[in-house]
């Protein structure tokens, strides 16, 4: 990378700018620099984004220490006596916050830099379409990234500004248990949360405007882990707004629904979504448009100027949609084909899937029941319960079932899961979408026993299942048998 002098300023001249240090800026700065690229790094806030320091991974620790308390309580059908388990919040906290710690030095700047990355620990603004300015230094660069995240959504409640409310940004920073959380938004970061909390002791609410929780999902699917929050004392109340939020003594609130309800809490979580962040980029001076939903970019993650991509959370346009850290390491691995190799690419075109880390946990990839009927004419539905899987039998862990949606031909539309480890048990849908297999293939597959894998089998052996009902294979069985 070249600095040369403009005016009394030094300017950087690199192959890629990333602006964003999250998941997915991180990604591309590496991947290029791993190729011999030259990359400018700026990051305003925190190494490792949303995802490190707010996101993924504490959430999933807290879910982690959840899950403890739970298989303690639920331990008794084992012949295991223990009983309540004893919480200690402050300990909780400082597992989170050691969880993250150990990830953060993966994504620390001193270890960018080692890459071969010149990292900006500042603020970016774009000077021109081509020029943007970070730490007082010009940068030039034949291309620009950004990928700056999101932040969450504070929706327009009357009265929320006069409590104190919790967003993901500062739910992990508790070092408490909450006597009652309300949890305003049912979508997947309200669940689990939800979840978390109430097997770490708490009395739990979840208020959702929308007819159910989990609108966006199946609504099979999304019944199972509904049941199962239910189940565990998480309240649900669905298809009412809220009206308004008032304090209340010593730090407590109250939310008023619509339909007159009122309900009183400790702890007030906010989990309405997220939504892009742009300020302080000046993108108007570079000609980038956007949107309600984010940046605007086509299949080829560019924006309305060429020289800019734009990944992850901030964007809209055909890229929005899928708004995962593993979404965004695949758009990082397009823009650097593109970027730097000037290779055609198509964002959409490879399946993503989805994973809500509840218990049970639901995963999902290719279409919905729903966008299959809405797709194809004609297609089938093919189920397997855990409850007949052995392993899961002998781990009691019986909820749920496996749902694959496919053309009467065989080929794999879509499937979804719900059940113990059904992130992990999506791959081999994820794989057979992507190649283009068809659910024979699944059920031709030799799987170990006994294992959860199993109801995958299960599931795709059911497609085969009207063959043997075949009059021709039949009368061959016949011959055979009369031939000895």
């Amino acid at each position: 990378m070249k600095t040369t002098a403009k005016g009394d300023r030094a300017s950087l001249t690199p192959d890629l700018c990333v602006i964003g240090a999250g998941s997915a800026g991180l990604s591309v700065a590496s991947i290029a620099a791993s190729l011999g690229a030259s990359v400018v790094l700026v990051e305003r806030h925190r190494m490792g984004g949303e995802c490190l320091n707010v996101g993924c991974v504490p959430s999933k620790a807290l879910l982690a220490a959840a899950h403890r308390a739970h298989e303690i309580r639920r331990s008794e059908p084992f012949g295991v006596g223990a009983g309540e388990p004893a919480i200690d919040p402050a300990k909780v906290r400082d597992h989170v916050r050691n969880a993250v710690a150990a990830i953060a030095p993966m994504d620390s700047a001193e270890r960018y830099r080692a890459m071969g990355v010149h990292v900006i620990e500042g603020e970016a603004r774009f000077t021109g379409t081509g020029t943007a300015m970070a730490g007082g230094q010009i940068i030039q660069a034949r291309r620009f990234v950004i990928a700056i995240g999101s932040r969450p959504a504070i929706p327009p409640i009357p009265g929320l500004d006069q409590v104190p409310y919790l967003t993901n940004d500062t739910l992990f920073d508790l070092g408490e248990t909450p006597e009652h959380l309300v949890v305003i938004g049912g979508g997947a970061v309200g669940v689990e949360m939800a979840q978390a909390y109430r097997r770490l002791g708490s009395a739990v609410t979840i208020l959702e405007a929308g007819e159910r929780i989990l609108a966006k999902e199946d609504p099979e699917m999304a019944a199972v882990v509904e049941r199962a929050l239910r189940a565990e004392g998480v309240a649900i109340r669905a298809g009412r707004g809220v009206e308004q939020v008032a304090p209340g003594p010593e730090g407590r609130f109250a939310v008023d629904l619509e339909g007159g309800e009122r309900i009183e809490g400790s702890h007030l979580l906010v989990a309405a979504g997220r939504q892009p962040v742009f300020d302080g980029l000046d993108l108007e001076a570079a000609g980038i448009e956007t949107d309600k939903s984010g940046i605007v970019v086509g299949r080829s993650l560019k924006t309305s100027n060429r020289r800019v991509f734009a990944i992850g959370d901030c964007v809209g346009g055909a890229g929005a949609g899928a708004r995962f850290t593993h979404a965004a390491n695949h758009q990082a691995g397009l823009v650097i084909r593109c970027a730097l190799f000037g290779l055609p690419v198509r964002y959409g075109s490879a399946p993503v899937p989805r994973v809500l880390y509840t218990d049970p946990e639901f995963a999902a990839v290719g279409l919905s029941e729903e966008e299959a009927r809405a797709r194809h004419g004609a297609f089938r539905i093919l189920r397997w319960s855990f409850a007949d899987t052995d392993r899961a039998r002998a781990e009691r862990a019986t909820t749920g079932h496996v749902k694959a949606i496919v053309t009467r031909r065989g080929r794999i539309l879509g499937c979804s899961i719900v059940g113990a480890r059904a992130g992990e048990l999506i791959v081999p849908w994820v794989l057979a979408l992507n190649k283009g297999l068809k659910v024979s293939d699944l059920a031709g597959l030799v799987y170990p026993y006994p294992t959860f894998s199993e109801v995958t089998k299960g599931a795709a052996v059911e497609f085969l299942r009207p063959s043997a009902q075949n009059p021709w294979l039949r009368r061959l069985m016949g011959l055979v048998r009369r031939l000895g």
